[in-house]
């Protein structure tokens, strides 16, 4: 069954009464996936659900293999198979969400939302998720570096055929820059079920069409978990739906992420530049999830790009760089930080005293300050307008490279 274009269509009066009375008496429960053990939320309202259980070990919680369920594809499906165990089996709450056991949608004091504060919510909304994603390229085209474009592609053919009211609006999101993320939504049960009908019927189809099994890592094999990111997009705006996009908190950092920064640190140690740059490239390749602001929570790992990127062209330049002074990993996260905070306050006219003396204190060059200064889509002459306004500011002889 396909779902209706616009799910609520009653009279408003009546609409706001049902609403209310509906408010007052709803049966909400938020599922929180996982595939590990965690601290859950304190509020009953979060309810561990273990994906993937089928053939791993017992945590404990109640899993996504009871009932009808597709737990054994979890591989595939990554968190989806949580929500498909939701849409089957979950046949006695009013409205339903899903989140994730260290990701969680968040309110604007950024912490995660109450029952009462979901339920105002539900009452002015069709459906509540994240923010979308701002990309800096095509849909289409960042998936195609990073995964199987052939399962993308066969999902909008899938679309075009079972769907084929929605595939306009396929074809112009995936060209487009915007995406959200998480599959984290919470919405009324009719809504949700809706939703899943049409997901798990198009990936049905696509799946009889490519293949799964092309032996790729445990990443890069959840491409049903990625696409569904995207489509959610696709069918809410096909639906004209009230959407609430909310912040995501999390709650610690991932072990992956860690890593990356302690092994990034160490090169930073033995000033080994190429080192660095190898090493990231190469886990930035095999998880490019990894520069999302969901994963990279203090944002460390996109400074660590740009001390890579300012000592490689300094060194290349004049044969010493930045890590000549200061090769610690907290301090040269603090410094560029203090950079990256001078050029925003040039980009805002608001350049301040205490950044011209921090740059001067820390002998930043203007090669550091090019590479900082780079947005993407900025034109050339706002580029140079901002570098330029902080350069005049600055005598020649305290910064001690050219800019490249």
């Amino acid at each position: 069954m396909k779902p209706q274009s616009r799910i609520r269509n009653q009279d408003s009066d009546s609409l706001c009464e049902n609403d209310s009375e509906w408010r007052r008496n709803m049966r909400l429960r938020i599922y929180v996936m996982t595939h590990k053990k965690f601290e859950p939320p304190k509020d009953d309202l979060y309810r561990p659900l273990h994906v993937g259980r089928a053939g791993s070990g017992d945590l404990g919680y109640p899993g996504d293999d009871t009932g009808e369920n597709i737990s054994v594809l979890n591989c595939y499906y990554s968190e989806l198979t949580g929500l498909y165990w939701v849409w089957k089996n979950c046949q006695d709450q009013d409205a339903v969400g899903t989140c994730h056991y260290r990701r969680y949608l968040i309110n604007e004091c950024e912490q995660i939302f109450t029952k009462a504060e979901y339920e105002k919510l539900l009452g002015e909304y069709d459906l509540i998720t994240t923010k979308r994603v701002k990309l800096n390229h095509s849909y289409f085209d960042g998936f195609s570096a990073n995964h199987n474009q052939k399962a993308l592609v066969a999902a909008g053919e899938a679309i075009r055929e079972l769907y084929p009211e929605y595939y306009e609006t396929f074809v112009r999101l995936v060209n487009g820059t915007e995406t959200y993320f998480g599959n984290m939504l919470v919405a009324r049960k009719d809504l949700y079920n809706a939703y899943c009908q049409w997901l798990f019927s198009i990936f049905a189809l696509v799946s009889e069409r490519i293949e799964l099994e092309t032996g790729e890592d445990a990443y890069h094999k959840r491409v049903f978990g990625f696409i569904s990111e995207f489509l959610l997009l696709v069918w809410v705006t096909k639906q004209g739906l009230r959407v609430k996009e909310c912040k995501v908190g999390m709650l610690g950092e991932k072990a992956e992420t860690r890593e990356l920064k302690e092994r990034l640190a160490e090169y930073f140690l033995r000033r080994d530049i190429d080192g660095a740059k190898n090493y990231f490239l190469k886990r930035k390749e095999e998880r490019p999830d990894g520069l999302m602001e969901a994963s990279d929570v203090t944002g460390e790992l996109r400074l660590s790009m740009q001390v890579i990127a300012t000592a490689g062209l300094e060194r290349a330049a004049y044969g010493s760089s930045i890590l000549e002074r200061e090769n610690r990993f907290s301090e040269l996260m603090r410094i560029f930080e203090g950079i990256n905070r001078a050029v925003y306050q040039t980009r805002i006219g608001c350049l301040r005293e205490e950044d011209i003396e921090f740059l001067k204190k820390y002998q930043i060059s203007k090669t550091a300050l090019g590479v900082a200064v780079q947005l993407p889509g900025d034109k050339k002459e706002e580029t140079k307008r901002v570098l330029e306004e902080i350069f005049k500011h600055m005598e020649e002889e305290e910064t001690h490279f050219s800019i490249i």
